[in-house]
């Protein structure tokens, strides 16, 4: 799978929201004085947003719409056409066409979403492990040795996930072995469980770790979750897709 990482030199890269690859929109980014508190921190207009009074059902569908967007508390445009005080300069935004969802830059570096160094996690991974993988990729450039404790615990994790007890990471890949592992996922995960962690604890961490040692790391999960959880769920997919018919048929001739 393709990864072409965020960068203001791009005009297609893997949306750091989604984690497609897809064309993203530029814009400049403008200012407006303002007398007042912004909309989401004034009580009486957000109650106008919210409850009007409104002239028509239109204006009420944008005011709450917006009001909803408001509350995410991630960035999104308004379109106005009036006169803008200034052009902020060395600030940008890029717009995913998938998702339509905003990264801002300061200069050529991405300030939000804060991902990290890392390459954007897997999208079937489940949220727990990507909670893990995702604070590794934040703390990559500052704490190497940090993100590669925790994605050996994200693969601790995932062996629970995949149906181990997630106790002792030796028993739990033996399991999987014995139940038809692929042999290239065995050796991945041997390689996260091992390589920097001779005292194979998941989750400690070892001085030998370095940054290179730490960016295997994060593209071997990602690996093993495509291996593990997205190409079985693609197969699922594309049959649960068959007319009935062919379905059963094919489960005649399996004996199911």
């Amino acid at each position: 799978m393709k990864y072409v990482p965020p960068s203001v030199k791009e005009t297609a890269f893997n949306c750091p929201h989604c984690g497609v690859l897809a064309s993203q929109y530029w814009y400049t980014v403008h200012a407006d004085r303002s007398r007042s508190l912004p909309d989401i921190l004034d009580d009486e207009k957000r109650k106008v947003l919210s409850s009007g009074p409104f002239k028509d059902e239109k204006e009420r569908d944008t005011k709450q719409s917006l009001l909803a967007q408001l509350d995410t508390g991630r960035p999104f445009l308004l379109e106005y056409q009036v006169r803008r005080d200034f052009n902020v300069l060395n600030l940008w935004c890029s717009r995913c066409f998938n998702c339509n969802e905003l990264s801002l830059w300061k200069v050529d570096q991405m300030i939000y979403p804060q991902v990290g160094d890392a390459p954007l996690a897997n999208p079937n991974m489940p949220p727990d492990i990507r909670s893990d993988y995702e604070e590794a990729g934040s703390i990559l450039g500052q704490s190497p040795r940090g993100a590669a404790a925790l994605i050996r615990l994200g693969i601790q994790k995932l062996c629970k996930h995949l149906g181990q007890p997630g106790k002792n990471i030796n028993d739990d890949i033996k399991a999987l072995v014995a139940g038809g592992l692929d042999p290239r996922i065995q050796k991945a995960l041997d390689v996260v469980r091992v390589v920097g962690n001779n005292a194979v604890h998941p989750g400690q961490i070892d001085l030998k770790d370095d940054r290179a040692t730490a960016e295997s790391l994060f593209r071997l999960l990602n690996l093993i979750v495509e291996k593990m959880i997205s190409e079985p769920k693609h197969v699922d997919e594309v049959y649960a897709a068959l007319p009935e018919e062919a379905r059963k048929a094919i489960e005649k001739r399996d004996g199911k």
